[in-house]
């Protein structure tokens, strides 16, 4: 009868189990964030009604790989230089993309000369300011190929694209598709 050696305690042992486990979580935890999803908590109030300060989102970085963004998506994105708070990513939604002709008129928003139906903004109390604007010049931009036109829902406390214009599709993180804390406001955007 032989003998057979016997085998170190740690290729059996649950240490390699362990090690394995945490290392396969976390090559999918830096895959899943890097290629499909990325959490983003909201900071500031530009969203507000549509989202509040400190919840929490889900980023859905595949799809717009497949499928091109559209008027109404929300969106994270880094803005343009000068406008940035170290590396937060800013939040708003598509209001133009490229080709599209925006013009903020009499505080309305006309893309390619339809008024926008935008139920979703947030009413300011009357005596506000006004939303802000270019130095008093006609409101009016033409969004370039390879850009989106994207204005905050809460239009008197967003810096959007109405102060630094259209954004770079290479600048976009992802789109916004589920709020997943508090847990009370559990559901997709």
């Amino acid at each position: 009868m032989t003998d057979a050696a016997p085998e170190a305690w740690w290729r059996r042992g649950p240490f390699v189990e362990i090690v394995e486990t945490v290392a396969i979580t976390l090559v999918l935890f830096l895959v899943i964030q890097a290629f499909i999803a990325q959490p983003y908590q909201v900071e500031g109030d530009s969203m507000e009604r549509t989202f509040e300060p400190a919840q929490h989102v889900l980023v859905d970085k595949l799809t717009p790989r497949f499928d091109a963004y559209h008027r109404g998506d929300i969106v994270v994105f880094h803005p343009p230089e000068g406008f940035q708070r170290g590396d937060t990513p800013f939040i708003k939604r598509v209001i133009g993309v490229g080709g599209d002709v925006v013009e903020i008129r009499d505080g309305r928003v006309v893309v390619n000369g339809t008024v926008l139906d935008e139920r979703y903004t947030f009413a300011d109390p009357a005596g506000s300011p006004p939303e802000p604007t270019i130095g008093g010049e006609p409101s009016i931009w033409t969004v370039p190929d390879g850009s989106l036109f994207l204005l905050g829902d809460h239009r008197t406390d967003s810096e959007d694209s109405r102060v630094f214009g259209p954004v770079a599709l290479g600048q976009v993180v992802g789109r916004a598709w589920l709020r997943y804390w508090p847990l009370g406001d559990f559901g997709p955007v």
